[in-house]
């Protein structure tokens, strides 16, 4: 095999810097390019970024001849850690300077011919646009039609119009009336003409219906555009003595806002054969009734009957479900201003008949798209008529906006445009970009425009139809004006595609395309390859993304006639492992994924350069049914791991990447979630020996620590251990053409990991005897009883074991014992006064817990100045914080193990505050 320098990401990371800018990120919303369009688990950019950039950048110890030592290296090594901290932060997304010296580390690691980088999953296009903005080639591809446009109108389209002014007329009179050559960086002309002509949209949409959306009036007499008309779904009850039509309501509280509470009460009237409910909005203190659906079923609010979801599904599919106004939600003066339902609303929406409505069928996945079951099997089926209505109308007017923007750039002169000049039709394929943003607008329409939709009572505004990855069945939902100037609007719909737009800085050209990476990769070059590939049973990306394709279809099919070829989005071939379709079959299910993903795997190999490595993400559970019980084949993580290995991949690393504060508390024993661990992988030689399960064993025991205290040195959160460590495990196991058990079958994947876990726990179990009596002692006390009561009689006889006393450890300021019981002292007992310096009996325990203390109490100033009194014992009091945390992770003890978690993932900034202090002081003392 061809010699190659072993990369960064292979050795080392600064993961804290790297998750800490990834769960930032999930607060970032306005130009972020996950605004854009909705896709389903994106990876964070922060992660993607800092990933490209060490896969490709050499470790410093694949160079000897510049970097001879260890200690060389490790400086080395610092430096390309403080350009990845820099090069995550948010702040620094489009900062020119941060990236340009993270693209001159490329250039260099490349001689000045970086790789082009492929993503053959490329979902919302993360990966990609990351690569992109690192100076680098991006290619794309996905068998979803809606992940390619998404990408493309990240990566494809920006670059040709980089730098461009708009065309729109109104910006031309202002850019008259200045000084001519006035810049337009990026794409902020192509932004300024997506805001002009979706503004145009709506204004024309408003002439065309705006007679659709009434002002409500307010109790004062005064009238207000109405943000949002609130609607409950109705059945006649069962009960012949009764026959209201009975509406069903998850809540009937409007805001829950402190000072701005409001709800809706219900009313019976009698007066008639069939009992009538009514609706009153009520504001100021007071108590709304209980819903009238839960997870149980409903009750009908006129006569109590409770009704079962059977009765509510049958209503349904036969079309006997109706609908009924329960309030009005106006814009206010001060915030939204709620209003009991008006007869007019109500007879307006009932006499809307649209034009239009998508016939595509939604799959049928319970648990997913639950709206099946009740009957709303056709896409069309998710709206009113009046919100077909309005996204029909908007559809046809992204046609008209593209006609228009062909006359406004052909009056520029753009069809002579060196720069997208194609054969004359410039002026079209600029328009037919624009009208790609203005479809992308429709569909965030569209996404806070459905049944599905309902009103956020903390936050006063309307949910999204995914506001999780379901479609599932809403009893009261929220039809909201798409004329108003608040949530769901279209011109907010726009004004979020142009944030993003204005955020891109395009350098260099990028391609997505519709491929499926099962049967076909592009083998015109040779990449760098980092993806996301699907997740085993996740729901089908395919069955959600309809939603969107039925309306994309619609309006671009003529633009992207290759992609929009289909009615909806391809199923057949989508890689994922659901029984439903096969015929609720997990065994064939599983083994679609399981084949289809590994000739992906193998289509990678064919194009991948083999001087860097892949790089693959994936959501990891810690803790996941285990399947072989049913007599089923192993978890989608194992899965991965074995089509890698069986595709010929050897796996190198393994780096736990989180989009949660990184010092959370962990829920140990459940199914807590890594957002995803990312493999590091290179292709095996094709001479790899068979190995058998003792010398898998013997490697282990002689590599494994090395490589364990290689990530305790790079300060790896306890956390995060566990999953780091199957990077070095596996790249033993993986090194060999397949492992055999005694009786000649092949170890399993599972049965590796197990393997590595257990010499992960004896690695940390063997730094006991490096640490002092005491230490020891109050380490085996810990794992049996905690920090609480165990008999003295115990206490003596471990004591003795570990060549220590018990009144010696009284005295030591760790232990409370008497009255025929020990414990260790908590962490507020300990004496707050206490010095190292003076302590005569010194324990690696106490200087754990002490820095916990002080960390807690003082910050990490305090606890900064503790570890540069400690010396070499504060290393080791950092070390034992990896074997408390294993033990808090067995036992279950979540709030303790987040202590000992903190501890370490802070411990880099202590010692930079420590240097910091010392500097000062010997400033201090020289002058």
């Amino acid at each position: 095999m061809t010699p190659y320098h072993k990369k960064l990401i292979e050795v080392a990371l600064p993961l804290e810097a790297i998750n800490a800018a990834s769960a930032r990120e999930k607060s970032i919303r306005h130009g972020h390019p996950s605004t854009l369009h909705l896709w389903w688990a994106r990876r964070p950019l922060a992660a993607c970024r800092a990933v490209l950039f060490a896969s490709i950048v050499d470790d410093p110890s694949s160079r000897p001849e510049e970097f001879p030592t260890e200690e060389i290296q490790e400086k080395e090594r610092q430096r390309l850690f403080g350009i990845i901290e820099r090069l995550v932060l948010w702040e620094n997304t489009n900062n020119e300077q941060v990236l340009n010296e993270a693209r001159a580390e490329i250039l260099k690691a490349t001689d000045g011919h970086p790789p082009p980088v492929l993503d053959p999953f490329c979902g919302g296009g993360s990966i990609p646009l990351e690569a992109q903005r690192l100076g680098l080639e991006a290619h794309a591809s996905d068998l979803n039609p809606v992940a390619v446009l998404i990408t493309k109108a990240l990566i494809e389209i920006p670059p040709k119009f980089a730098g461009m002014p708009p065309v729109n007329p109104e910006a031309r009179k202002k850019m008259q009336k200045k000084i001519e050559g006035q810049d337009w960086p990026g794409t902020t002309g192509l932004a300024e003409d997506v805001r002009y002509y979706g503004r145009w949209m709506r204004d024309e949409a408003e002439k065309r219906i705006g007679h659709l959306y009434p002002k409500a009036k307010l109790p004062d007499g005064s009238e207000a555009t109405v943000i949002a008309w609130l609607w409950a779904r109705t059945v006649k009850c069962p009960n012949p003595a009764c026959g209201a039509m009975m509406p069903l309501v998850r809540s009937f509280a409007l805001s829950t806002k402190k000072g701005k509470e409001a709800w809706v009460k219900p009313s019976v009237d009698y007066s008639s054969n069939n009992r009538v409910v009514k609706f009153e909005v009520k504001t100021g203190h007071g108590q709304p009734s209980e819903g009238t659906v839960n997870r149980r079923g409903a009750h009908c609010i006129a006569c109590g009957t409770p009704v079962r979801f059977d009765h509510l599904r049958l209503e349904s599919r036969e079309k006997r479900m109706g609908s009924q106004l329960i309030a009005i939600v106006t814009e206010g003066k001060k915030g939204r201003t709620y209003v009991s339902p008006e007869s007019l609303h109500s007879e307006i929406a009932s006499k809307v008949i649209p034009s239009f409505k998508p016939d595509g069928e939604i799959a049928d996945n319970p648990g997913h798209t639950n709206v099946y079951r009740y009957g709303l099997t056709r896409f069309g089926d998710l709206f009113t008529s009046r919100q077909l209505v309005a996204l029909t109308t908007f559809s046809d007017l992204e046609a008209k906006a593209r006609v228009q923007v062909i006359a406004d750039a052909q009056a520029t002169g753009l069809t002579e445009s060196q720069r997208i000049a194609d054969g004359g039709q410039g002026a079209q394929v600029y328009a037919d970009a624009v009208g790609t943003y203005l479809a992308l607008s429709l569909d965030r329409l569209a996404d806070r425009s459905s049944t599905i939709s309902s009103w956020d009572n903390t936050r006063d505004n309307v949910r999204n139809t995914f506001s999780r990855q379901a479609i599932p069945m809403v009893w009261d939902y929220a039809e909201a004006n798409p004329f108003s100037n608040s949530s769901g609007n279209f011109q907010g719909a726009v004004d979020w595609i142009t944030d993003v737009l204005r955020a891109l800085s395009p350098k260099i050209d990028g391609y997505a395309r519709q491929y499926d990476s099962t049967t076909f990769l592009p083998t015109d070059l040779f990449f760098l390859i980092s993806t996301d590939p699907p997740y085993y049973d996740n729901i089908g990306y395919a069955d959600l993304s309809d939603f969107f394709y039925v309306w994309l279809r619609r309006s671009l099919g003529l633009v992207y006639s290759d992609l929009f070829s289909t009615l909806l989005v391809p199923k057949e071939r989508e890689l994922v492992a659901i029984p439903y379709r096969f015929n609720g079959s997990k065994e064939e299910a599983e083994r679609f994924f399981e084949e289809g993903l590994g000739r992906a795997f193998e289509l990678m190999r064919t194009v991948c350069r083999v001087d860097f490595p892949l790089t693959i993400y994936y959501a990891y559970k810690q803790a996941e049914e285990d399947a072989a019980q049913s007599g089923l084949a192993s978890t989608g993580w194992e899965v991965m791991l074995g089509s890698l290995v069986a595709s010929g991949y050897a796996i190198t690393g393994t780096w736990p990447m989180r989009t949660e504060l990184a010092n959370r508390s962990v829920s140990l024993g459940s199914n807590a979630l890594a957002s995803s661990i990312v493999l590091v992988c290179r292709p095996r030689s094709e001479g790899a020996p068979i190995g058998t399960r003792k010398e898998f064993l013997i490697a282990l025991r002689r590599e494994l620590p090395a490589a364990l205290r290689q990530l305790q040195k790079g300060n790896i959160a306890p956390v995060d251990m566990a999953q780091a460590a199957i990077g070095p495990g596996m790249a033993i196991f993986s090194r060999y053409s397949k492992v055999l058990e005694a009786d000649g079958s092949s170890m399993r994947v599972r049965t590796a990991l197990q393997l590595i876990n257990q010499h992960l726990d004896e690695y940390l179990s063997e730094q006991e005897g490096e640490y002092d009596p005491d230490t020891r002692w109050a380490l085996s006390w810990f794992e049996q009883y905690g920090m609480n009561e165990g008999p003295f009689g115990d206490a003596e006889t471990l004591s003795k074991a570990k060549n220590t006393s018990v009144q010696g450890m009284v005295d030591a300021g760790i232990l409370k014992a008497g009255a025929g019981k020990a414990r260790l002292l908590k962490r507020e007992e300990m004496d707050a006064s206490w010095n190292p310096n003076t302590d005569k009996r010194l324990t690696v325990w106490e200087a754990a817990q002490h820095l916990i203390r002080v960390l807690e109490a003082e910050g990490e100033s305090g606890a900064a100045d503790l570890q540069q009194q400690l010396g070499g014992l504060a290393q080791s009091a950092r070390d034992l914080a990896y074997r408390l945390y294993s033990i808090c992770e067995r036992q279950g003890w979540s709030q303790e193990a987040l202590a000992y978690n903190s501890l370490v993932t802070v411990w880099p900034r202590l010692m930079e505050l420590g240097r910091k202090e010392e500097a000062q002081r010997s400033l201090e003392s020289f002058l």
